[in-house]
């Protein structure tokens, strides 16, 4: 079975793994801290409810069989502690057979979690941490040499991710075609980054640049992972460089990083070692009879699979992300097919007066990631993935986003509800509930440079209107 293999890309297995455990320990902890006040018991949009009217077939998850907060936490933690063990290098003390163990584990247990996760979960880049995860089971460890197969299945991957997002911005908004879309694109994405301010002032002509250098990099290089060595590793090269271009310029949670991880698998040893110094590679036997059935089988169901996001990507109306199955497996991917060109945000506000006044004082709620103050630097968090914030950028652009979650979020605000609170970065009553909250949308724009340098701001904002009334719990 040697041909079955090939040694010439267990530097790059070894990378991917290492990296894809560390996004995997990510995912794992950020579901724990944040999950008691977004699906939750008494969460915003709680397990239990979902799983009595969806049925295992439609969200297959561990949680349809039972749920608690104390078990989630304790599912959430595990992938933490067993993503933290792949990290530290027991997937290559163990077994192939226990290797393999390891990563479907992680794949179920994070498939459950996303299966149940409802608005919170419904990012492409859950999807294709799943997806990613699902072929590392058949990647191997250092008992057995890289896959053949399942290396080709990787940049299959790679490739649906970057051509997906090329054709969805081809095909949508008319920005992209006349390259004026980063005009706009840095100042209005759903959270910017510490350096987001610092793109959105570059030249116009650099932004058309950039623009064009994006098509390139979607629409062109991904040809190029299915070319002979060393063309593949240079078009993988391309890929890492245009994602880590994007992770300087802001926060898209572990979507960049996934990628870059994926690319690693395409650039042999050969080519590593000639701009890196490489170590020597482990020794490497060649793969079992049973170990191969299974690869085998994997490719046969993935190529069955594909039909749907081949037949996406070359229908008109593409969609930009989507699972055709429960499992999430072989989906489809894309990006941005339209681009805001102003920027609303909905600011949330409360007051512990009695009644309500033309001089009632109210205060404002800050939340970690998303524009609030317009003095307060953007942050860096991603790859950790702040999910509220994230879908308060949904919000602002129509209330239909929220609906499902809202009015709840406003009520654990009047209850001054720990878990929520945890998940803002400052809440202006600290010591008992407001009485009224009310919520009220700004139109948002990056401060001129004048304004940065005199007013030390790196927001202006302009009140719209309300978002919501002055709303109190029920007497």
């Amino acid at each position: 079975m040697a041909s079955f293999t090939e040694s010439e890309y267990w530097l790059g297995r070894l990378v991917f793994q290492h990296g894809l455990a560390v996004i995997y320990l990510i995912a794992f902890v950020a579901a724990a801290r944040q999950f008691r006040a977004l699906i939750g018991a008494r969460g915003m949009l709680p397990v239990p409810r979902f799983v009595r009217r969806v049925p295992f077939r439609r969200a297959p998850s561990l949680f349809q069989l039972h749920y608690s907060d104390r078990y989630f936490a304790a599912v959430a933690w595990s992938g933490a502690v067993l993503s933290a063990a792949i990290v530290a290098g027991v997937l290559n003390l163990v077994p192939l057979w226990g290797a393999m163990l390891m990563w479907l584990v992680l794949w179920v247990l994070y498939l459950s979690i996303v299966n149940v996760g409802q608005a919170w979960y419904a990012f492409g880049w859950e999807s294709l941490l799943l997806e990613a995860g699902f072929l590392a089971i058949f990647l191997g460890n250092d008992r057995v040499a890289p896959p053949v197969l399942v290396l080709w299945l990787l940049r299959w991957l790679l490739f649906r991710v970057e051509f997906g997002a090329g054709l969805i911005k081809l095909r949508g908004d008319s920005c992209w075609r006349d390259l004026t879309c980063l005009y706009y694109h840095h100042e209005t994405q759903p959270m910017p980054g510490p350096l987001s301010w610092f793109f959105h002032r570059l030249p116009r002509p650099l932004h058309r640049v950039e623009v064009a250098a994006n098509h390139c990099a979607q629409l062109v290089v991904p040809w190029g992972l299915f070319a002979p060595q060393p063309v593949a590793s240079v078009a993988a090269s391309a890929i890492i460089v245009t994602q880590l271009w994007l992770v300087l310029s802001g926060n898209f949670a572990w979507l960049n990083w996934v990628t870059i991880m994926l690319a690693t698998t395409v650039i042999d040893g050969s080519s590593a070692a000639a701009v890196l110094p490489v170590p020597d590679p482990p020794a490497l036997s060649a793969a079992p009879p049973w170990f191969a059935g299974l690869v085998i089988a994997c490719t046969v169901a993935v190529a069955i699979l594909s039909y749907w996001p081949v037949r996406n990507l070359i229908s008109r109306q593409q969609r930009m992300n989507a699972s055709f199955n429960p499992l999430h497996l072989v989906n489809t991917y894309g990006a941005f097919g339209n681009i805001g060109r102003t920027r609303e945000e909905v600011v949330f506000e409360g007051t512990d007066d009695a009644e309500i006044t033309e001089r009632t004082h109210w205060r404002e709620y800050e939340f970690k990631g998303k524009p609030g103050d317009p003095h307060r630097m953007p942050r860096q968090f991603a790859p950790y993935h702040l999910r509220l914030d994230w879908l308060m950028w949904f919000a602002a652009i129509s209330p239909a986003y929220a609906r499902s979650w809202l009015l709840a979020f406003v009520e654990r605000l009047l209850r001054n509800d720990p878990a929520t609170l945890r998940l803002l970065r400052r809440c202006p009553f600290p010591d008992a509930p407001p009485t009224y909250v009310r919520a009220r949308i700004y139109l948002y724009r990056f401060a001129t440079r004048a304004e940065r340098q005199h007013e030390r701001t790196w927001w202006h904002r302009t009140l719209v209107g309300d978002y919501l009334p002055p709303m109190t719990l029920a007497q």
